[in-house]
């Protein structure tokens, strides 16, 4: 959740340092802090609250030097203050922490009843105090670190520096992610790629259990046991201009804006557009063909995606698919498919809880397919099965582009598992291309006939509650809606299955309460309406997101509506998300909070 850099440089560092934390800002925006190491100690500042208090603190006080570590905090443990702020500092040994360290409370115990002194309620603190003990028995600064990460319970991206060295910075990993990036005459570590693209895209995912020594001119890479490793260099595919705001107020409309792009570079690269045609790797296509049931599991967004295809799967290709949530299935000793496989959804890749579920998934023998974001992370790297969504770096806390992309290689996906049971109809496959290919033409037909939703959002601004409603694969985008309006505005939203109301919900239902319908014309629509009817006798201010025949069948039984372009089974959930994603970014730029960094949110999700 928390993000960190690190520099061992040549030239000054604190500026650069701050540079990479506003990449990073979408992990945690609590507190901030810089700490630089120089022949004498260490100089640190910090401030409570977003990086910009942590540049003005700067502005009055500067820091020099050539190495140096920062952080950007989503609190875990300990309020979020100056105080609590990384970095921490013991005894000369400066540490920020991404992460949480399972057992703090022991060692804290341990080294108190040492006569070590706490300053903070962090976690973190003890990495530093459990160095700076090793190092006052007389252990090296690399031996102390080594011995240190051997009594650490839980997930943890490190990175550390130390008074009177310099040229020194030691980074470690477990269940965090940390990129190893290598400039000319200098080495950096970043929470991930983004945070090291003005520096460098010559970098080094680190792998699970990884540590590594750096000076500016040199690394050691050790694995969970201290041996000496190598790891592959690569070039990061992170386009510094898709990291810019340019011209747009918020990132969140950006990123709304590039879907036309992103779902172009999602669907392509598994469409022959010569024959119409599906083509996903051979092994994906195996699984499908032999599976008798699949699960799918993941978090937040990613699994409103999942639980989407849940329909696809099921009717189209006549296989048994079930969505679960990361954080309950790795807990409960899930049965899991006999012949089947499971299914791995994540923007970051690097989602603690996904990650979890996975390794269960894997050690007990079932086969796994990553649909992720980011290649190189921990997800896809230990799937074995990996179909990269393209969508590209997403700065916005509230998913949008990569809630899209996921959707569209899901259809894709179970496109091509009808395909390889052969549940399909001569012609199916190529009118289902044609729609997914015919996506980003009306993706950008759906975002620029956002006038009368911004006139809705004034509407809704001020309203308590918002229900959101919809029946069959329209069920998942009512949540989704519902999740998105939360997450930005801060207003209380539900999503809820139409067919449900009456066996609870409609008894909050009173005049002048906003449902959004989620409902273009299908075979539930008419079911649909009737529960449009249910609302609209008890007051509620209907909003219909529909097609144009969903929009003349209603009629007048909804007060306003939203167009969605035409489409079909596939394409028609992915078109219905983009008047939700611009419902909740109208509302929330109307009642003014902070769009891009909703208060107690984070972008990547990786500790529990």
């Amino acid at each position: 959740m928390c993000g960190i850099v690190a520099i061992a440089g040549k030239a000054q560092v604190a500026s650069r340092l701050v540079d990479g934390l506003k990449r990073l800002e979408y992990r945690g925006y609590d507190s901030a802090g810089i700490a630089v190491a120089w022949d004498e100690g260490i100089e640190r500042r910090r401030a409570k609250g977003k990086i910009h208090f942590l540049q003005g603190r700067l502005h009055d006080d500067p820091v020099e030097g050539f190495t140096g570590i920062a952080h950007t905090r989503w609190a875990t443990h300990g309020a979020p203050n100056e105080t609590n702020a990384h970095p921490h500092i013991s005894d000369g040994v400066a540490v920020v922490h991404n992460g949480i360290i399972e057992n703090y409370r022991e060692l804290r115990e341990a080294l108190e009843a040492k006569g070590r002194v706490f300053e903070s309620e962090t976690d973190t603190e003890v990495i530093a105090q459990l160095v700076a003990q090793n190092m006052s028995e007389g252990m090296d600064e690399v031996a102390a670190f080594g011995e240190a990460l051997k009594h650490f319970t839980g997930a943890f991206a490190i990175a550390a520096i130390f008074a009177g060295k310099p040229d020194l910075v030691i980074g470690a990993r477990k269940g965090s992610p940390l990129v190893l990036g290598y400039g000319e005459g200098e080495m950096y570590l970043g929470s991930d790629a983004i945070a090291l693209a003005p520096l460098t895209r010559d970098v080094t995912y680190l792998e699970e259990g990884d540590w590594v020594v750096l000076t500016k001119t040199s690394f050691d890479i050790r694995n969970v046991r201290g041996e000496r490793v190598n790891r592959p260099r690569v070039t990061s595919a992170v386009n510094d201009a898709l990291i810019e705001r340019g011209e747009y107020d918020h990132f969140m409309l950006k990123e709304i804006h590039e879907q036309p792009e992103s779902l172009a570079r999602s669907i392509l690269p598994y469409i022959n557009q010569q024959t119409g045609t599906v083509e996903v790797n051979q092994v994906a296509e195996d699984i499908f063909a032999k599976a008798d049931r699949a699960v799918a599991i993941a978090c937040g967004t990613a699994y409103y995606a999942a639980f989407t295809a849940k329909y696809w799967f099921e009717q189209i290709a006549r296989l048994a698919f079930e969505p679960d949530i990361a954080s309950e299935f790795r807990y409960r000793q899930p049965v899991l498919p006999m012949t089947g496989f499971s299914m791995f959804v994540s923007q970051s890749g690097e989602t603690a809880d996904t990650l979890a579920a996975l390794r269960y998934c894997r050690q007990n023998g079932k086969s796994a397919v990553a649909v992720v974001n980011v290649p190189e992370s921990s997800i896809a790297r230990e799937a074995g099965n990996i179909v990269p969504t393209h969508a590209g770096p997403e700065i916005g806390v509230a998913s949008t582009k990569a809630f899209t992309a996921q959707l569209s290689v899901l259809a894709v996906l179970a496109l091509a598992a009808a395909k390889a049971r052969g549940q399909l109809l001569p012609g199916d496959e190529q009118n289902f291309v044609k729609g997914l290919l015919a996506l980003p033409r009306k993706v950008t037909e759906a975002i620029e006939s956002q006038g009368q939703i911004k006139e809705i959002a004034k509407h809704i601004a001020n309203k308590r509650d918002v229900l959101f409603l919809g029946r069959g694969r329209y069920y998942p985008l009512a949540l989704e809606g519902a999740l998105k309006l939360k997450e930005v505005s801060y207003i209380h939203a539900e999503g809820y299955a139409a067919g449900e109301l009456k066996h609870g919900p409609i008894a909050l239902i009173e005049k002048g309460l906003p449902v959004v319908v989620v409902a273009p014309y299908d075979e539930l629509f008419e079911k649909t309406i009737s529960n449009v009817e249910e609302v609209r006798a008890r007051g509620a201010e209907v909003i219909l997101i529909s097609d144009d025949k969903g929009i003349k069948a209603a009629g007048k039984r909804a007060d306003h509506v939203i167009r969605l372009p035409d489409g079909d089974a596939l394409s028609l959930p992915i078109l219905a998300a983009i008047p939700l994603q611009l419902l909740a970014y109208h509302v929330a730029v109307v009642k003014g909070t902070d769009v891009d960094q909703p208060r107690n949110l984070a972008k990547s999700v990786t500790v529990e």
